[in-house]
């Protein structure tokens, strides 16, 4: 049964390698405010709208206290690739295997152009200081989402 997480619920603990080898951990995130994204795959129209909205968006992202970290199930050397192309101002993760992204309900059946197959969503969670889940969305729209995320920031909502 897919997971179905919702503002008010705990955040599922991760640890996972960012493009650089360095590991990041919820833990390491206690007492700030995390955006944690889940994409498809790097590079691709939408998944690059959405990281540069994000980049774009990250002085003011980062003036609300909060931190960004991407994540899809690309390998190192693509998210390097990804981050040098488009001049990404933050860590991308990396989870090959899916494992954050099923605990996070983001790994399951999407639907492209009519058709049916599992993956990688387009979902966001903003997890507050306190490890609980501020704002999820589970269909997050490419464009324009960091002012989506910045907007909750903003409001709590």
């Amino acid at each position: 049964m897919p997971v179905t997480l919702a503002r008010g619920d705990q955040a599922p603990d991760f640890q996972l390698a960012d493009q650089d080898g360095n590991l990041h951990r919820l833990a390491d995130y206690a007492g700030r405010t995390l955006v944690l994204y889940f994409y498809p795959r790097d590079d691709t129209p939408g998944c690059t709208k959405q990281a540069c909205s994000f980049r774009d968006d990250m002085e003011e992202i980062e003036a609300e206290g909060a931190v960004v970290l991407g994540v899809s199930t690309d390998d190192a050397e693509s998210h390097r690739k990804f981050i040098a192309k488009h001049e990404l101002n933050f860590p991308l993760l990396v989870d090959t295997e899916a494992e954050v992204a099923t605990r996070y309900g983001a790994w399951g059946e999407k639907v492209l152009y009519g058709r049916k197959s599992i993956g990688m969503t387009r979902a966001t969670f903003v997890i507050g200081p306190d490890g609980v889940l501020t704002k999820v969305w589970k269909r997050a729209k490419a464009a324009d989402h960091g002012q989506a995320v910045l907007k909750a920031l903003r409001t709590g909502r």
